[in-house]
């Protein structure tokens, strides 16, 4: 193996890939070549970092200097300057949000983003080639899974999981190591394991990240799981519109087997088992056990109501065991560590650390995974950075359009399962919007609940058209045109959702509009009773009025506006008719004197 004397890792998930990180890896390659450094220098595409908001990302080791927003143009100069004649570029150097430091000494687990963390389901991202399983081994790939099978009888894996507390990070919270023991417990002459990786919510991006950054943990975790259910056979199922998580999985399932790691007879121990990929076309409901089991079986992806339940008749009515990727990404690390290592983090009832995508009004965007029990805001405040340019922080959305919405007063809940839904939320699979003085909650209810009548399956009646007639009765709202009773006929509409439908989509669909009634009615009421946007957001509600006192009669407001609504003569005050008025806005963006106001 040849030795290089430093490595420059180069984000290539997603987020960094879209903003050109591919072409920062080829300029790095074309001027180290040009520098002769071909044998002292490496480069590597990894997975992601974690801190989106600050790609396309480049770190050089062994020193570990952290180089934010590069471009093509800056490739040059890191290679003469830093990795030829020693001298970091300070002016690329990553700024910290908290500390406004830019400190080309200070080490990744340093800067404020990272310090509050703990990984171990994003252990590897950002630190190995996803598409070297050599890399993987080398970070003790593949060990768990030879002790489970050469160390370990099936009931003892099964144990470890139950004793770990891990429960299912999907959303759901079920204890992973029980629904292993069901499985396990089924007779069946063949069983499944399979995987969620369709990851629907808006705004997350946590399982993607993982399967772009570390995808053999999946492939070695499903294994594990193979192994104590007894089954030989796994597929996972990943939305079609992940196309680099699917390369890297697919490369990493051809590169398991090559080693056999996967196939016939795995660590001369008589265990069978491989993997399939399934794609999906992106339905939200596929998320639910046994829509995507259906679809993994070329069916409609619509639920079904249970039981049985799909340890006893899953993927073609066999014994099926499903989790999602995060939950699988923790599996080899408590085998290799023990229950005790991993029960040690997090709270009670809630073991571990969960991985959230931090997203919204927030400084610090990108992947975060914290010990289960960190208080919210200090992944908003201390990790996430707070809100952007001085705005004050208004409600923080967790758990997807399954979710809620929760305020200021509640910033300092601890994060595990229960905490959550006791506050009027949920964990969900882990995304988290930030919300600032600007957002209109009835307006956020309104998108979340437009997405669920866009992805409802349409199967029974309470989702398919209970939540089309809420989203109408919001439409009205936003509109101008809500009525007294309005908020009444939206709880009945909403409780009986949750009490009637199906499947887990319909039963939290209503939980956005529930959560915002709970701490937001006044803006609600105001909407209604005072046709009136407290956060001055819903255009329908808006008025534009010019101060006489701070207008010049320069006219440029009225130049601007495209439907002749404002009237006036020079160096005299404006006037701005509201039944023209299209309330675009171009006007107040346009009046150097801060003479036009937004109501």
């Amino acid at each position: 193996m040849d030795n290089y004397r430093a490595h420059v890792l180069v984000c290539g998930g997603t987020g960094c890939s879209s903003s050109g990180s591919a072409t920062l890896i080829e300029r790095f390659h074309e001027k180290i070549a040009e520098n002769h450094l071909e044998k002292e220098v490496k480069v590597v595409r990894t997975g992601c970092f974690g801190l989106c908001e600050a790609g396309p990302v480049v770190i050089i080791y062994p020193d570990g200097t952290f180089y934010s927003r590069v471009k093509p143009d800056d490739v040059e100069e890191i290679v003469t300057e830093h990795l030829l004649k020693g001298r970091k570029v300070e002016h690329l150097v990553y700024v910290d949000h908290a500390t406004r430091e830019q400190n080309a000494e200070k080490k990744l687990e340093d800067i404020t983003f990272y310090k509050h963390q703990h990984r171990i389901a994003l252990r590897n991202c950002g630190v190995i080639d996803p598409e070297n399983i050599d890399e993987y081994l080398a970070m003790d790939g593949y060990k768990a899974l030879e002790k489970a099978l050469t160390q370990m009888t099936r009931e003892e894996v099964i144990d470890e999981i139950l004793k770990s507390g891990l429960r299912g990070r999907g959303g759901g919270g079920f204890p992973t190591g029980l629904k292993w023991k069901f499985t396990y417990q089924s007779q069946a002459d063949q069983k499944y394991v399979a995987c969620n990786a369709d990851e629907g919510d808006p705004g997350a991006f946590m399982d993607r990240s993982i399967l772009e950054g570390d995808p053999h943990a999946i492939i070695e975790a499903m294994a594990i799981a193979g192994y104590a259910i007894g089954a030989s056979q796994g597929y996972i199922y990943v939305r079609a519109e992940y196309p680099i998580a699917v390369k890297r999985l697919s490369i990493a399932i051809e590169q398991a087997r090559d080693y056999g790691l996967l196939g016939k007879n795995i660590f001369e121990t008589g265990f069978d088992f491989d993997l399939n990929i399934r794609l999906g076309a992106g339905a939200f409901v596929c998320g639910e056990e046994t829509a995507l089991m259906h679809s993994i079986e070329g069916k409609r992806g619509e639920p079904t109501a249970r039981p049985p339940f799909p340890a006893v008749k899953g993927l073609f009515d066999k014994p099926t065991m499903l989790n999602n990727v995060e939950t699988y990404a923790n599996v080899a690390q408590i085998i290799l560590h023990g229950a005790e290592w991993f029960a040690a983090m997090g709270t009670e009832k809630s073991k571990g650390t969960k991985v959230f995508a931090l997203g919204g009004k927030i400084n610090n965007t990108g992947l975060v995974e914290i010990p289960m029990g960190t208080p919210l805001r200090t992944i908003i405040y201390d990790i996430g950075g707070g809100c952007p340019n001085g705005k004050k922080f208004k409600a923080v959305q967790t758990g997807g359009p399954s979710g809620g919405c929760l305020p200021e007063s509640l910033l300092d809940t601890p994060v595990d399962y229960d905490n959550l839904i006791a506050a009027g939320s949920m964990m969900g699979s882990g995304g988290m919007i930030v919300m600032d003085e600007d957002n209109c909650m009835v307006d956020i209810a309104r998108f979340y609940l437009d997405f669920i009548v866009d992805e409802s399956c349409g199967k029974c009646a309470p989702c398919r058209i209970g939540t089309k007639r809420m989203k109408e009765i919001l439409d009205r709202i936003v509109e101008g045109k809500g009525e007294e009773g309005d908020i009444e006929k939206l709880e009945r509409l909403a409780e009986t959702i949750k009490a009637t439908a199906l499947c887990g989509l319909g039963n939290t669909a209503p939980n956005p509009v529930l959560s915002t009634l709970r701490f937001f009615r006044d803006e609600y009421e105001a909407h209604i009773k005072e046709k009136r946007c407290p956060a001055h957001h819903c255009k329908s509600l808006l008025q534009y009025k010019i101060d006489p006192a701070k207008c010049r009669g320069c006219t440029a407001c009225a130049r601007v506006c495209p439907a002749d609504a404002i009237t006036g003569t020079v160096k005299n005050p404006h006037v701005i008719d509201p039944s023209k008025c299209l309330k675009c806005g171009s006007c107040m963006e346009k009046c150097r004197f801060g003479a036009i106001s937004r109501e």
